[in-house]
């Protein structure tokens, strides 16, 4: 059994290459009892500021696992910034005994920071990676991958800009223009239901977005823009092995 969380089809790619048939946390989330039983249970999901997702730590800490063996998978792009040692303390805050927890390189989808066109091009030997992660989960390794000093400095960099930053900077980051069309993509793909029509518009409702970008690059008019400068803001993104149905039946909360 393993759970995911994904925007761009990243860590729903991860998941599949472990299970056959992963189940979706914006979906699981709102069932009315969430403890789960199995021989093994994981959790696929991007790093956003080197941590867990809000609605992945929202699940993780109402959730009961009775597993022998639970694990975590973090994909990221650019850096981890000690990823697997925050995912672990956190798990240990909601008394989750955790066996495993690996990182994946893969595309990083932050639009501010990256030109999706490049991403595309780069090879970050996933499948060899997700090889090993799945071997070592076939044997039940216990481990939880290396953390250095400079990944937490890295962090400690990263918490220092924000706390220059407004603390709903992030609700605010994207805004629907008026190239719209009203297909509704937007809100089928929101894994928070943040991105709504209204009068056959798109209307973005701060408060409890992720920040996955799902929306902005889902959009097929690129509609969706940011309230801060794109490194290419005609390049998009999704997993070439993912589908956007694939995302819209994880996301969807209409």
């Amino acid at each position: 059994m393993i759970f995911y969380f994904t925007g761009t089809g990243n860590s729903l790619y991860a998941a599949e290459q472990l299970e056959a048939a992963p189940i979706s946390i914006p979906q699981a989330i709102r069932r009315e009892s969430l403890e789960f039983t199995a021989d093994s249970i994981g959790v696929a999901a991007p790093i956003y500021g080197h941590e867990l997702p809000d609605m992945v730590k929202d699940f993780l800490r109402r959730a009961s696992f009775r597993t022998e063996y639970f694990y975590l998978i973090l994909t990221y792009g650019n850096r981890h910034g000690g990823a697997a040692e925050l995912a672990r303390q956190f798990c240990d805050d909601c008394g989750i005994p955790v066996s495993y927890i690996n990182v994946v390189h893969m595309a990083d989808n932050w639009l501010p920071s990256f030109d999706m066109e490049e991403q595309k091009k780069l090879d970050k030997n996933v499948e060899g990676q997700l090889s090993t992660i799945r071997n070592d989960i076939q044997n039940r390794k216990r481990m939880i991958a290396a953390v250095t000093e400079t990944d937490r400095a890295a962090h400690r960099e990263f918490l220092e800009r924000m706390s220059r930053m407004p603390p709903d900077a992030w609700q605010h980051l994207l805004r629907v223009t008026g190239d719209c069309t009203g297909c509704g993509i937007c809100e089928k793909v929101c894994p928070s239901a943040s991105i709504r029509l209204a009068g056959g518009k798109a209307e973005h409702t701060p408060g409890n977005c992720q920040t996955c970008l799902a929306c902005i690059h889902a959009c097929p008019s690129k509609a969706i823009r940011l309230t801060v400068p794109e490194k290419n803001p005609d390049a998009r993104y999704r997993n070439e092995h993912v589908t956007l149905q694939e995302i819209i039946r994880a996301n969807c909360q209409v």
